[in-house]
């Protein structure tokens, strides 16, 4: 690889780390393991060609086009924490991916039954996920924070939210959230 190819390999991580919280690579290798998965296995529940998924995880491209695809993604995170905590097993994972692949995604914040807690209602990481899926389907992590920068002076309190909710990490987020509540 040469110089040119490795800075924009960097560039579409870093990218990748601004909209998802880390490089896709880092991302489906855990949910590959996690799921026990192969390559070919996550592209088809995701509705990704296998080279796609392949050029994201090497990042020879840095974003995901598509919503839906956007949305299986936090479902399948979901899934394997599930899977990890032993509330569902190997046998249902299977299942809930096979309905994952079958989900045409719809509305970026639909509440589904994979949206929600013990309680019913939705998780706070779960919101906060579909809201920066919304921003960030629509717009990179650089053009968000120039346009908070913007609206800033008029706007504080909606700058404020662009720049947590569709420039920053999930887990600030969720914390920006929480410290609100109180």
């Amino acid at each position: 690889m040469d110089a040119a190819q490795q800075e924009a390999t960097t560039r579409a991580r870093e990218l990748q780390r601004n909209w998802y919280g880390e490089p896709l690579g880092a991302l489906f290798r855990k949910l590959i393991d996690d799921l026990g998965l192969n390559q070919a296995r996550l592209a088809a529940v995701l509705g990704l060609s296998a080279p796609m998924l392949s050029q994201l995880m090497s990042g020879q491209r840095a974003k995901i086009g598509n919503p839906a695809v956007v949305q299986r993604v936090q479902l399948l995170q979901e899934l394997a924490a599930q899977v990890a905590d032993g509330s569902v097993s190997a046998a249902e994972a299977t299942e809930r991916m096979d309905e994952i692949r079958k989900s045409q995604g719809g509305s970026v914040l639909s509440n589904t039954t994979h949206t929600t807690g013990s309680s019913g209602a939705p998780t706070v990481k779960r919101v906060v996920r579909e809201i920066q899926s919304l921003l960030r389907s629509v717009a990179a992590a650089g053009d968000i924070i120039d346009a908070a920068d913007t609206l800033a002076p008029s706007h504080p309190e909606l700058a404020e939210f662009l720049r947590v909710y569709g420039a920053g990490r999930t887990s600030d987020a969720v914390a920006h959230y929480q410290s609100h509540q109180n």
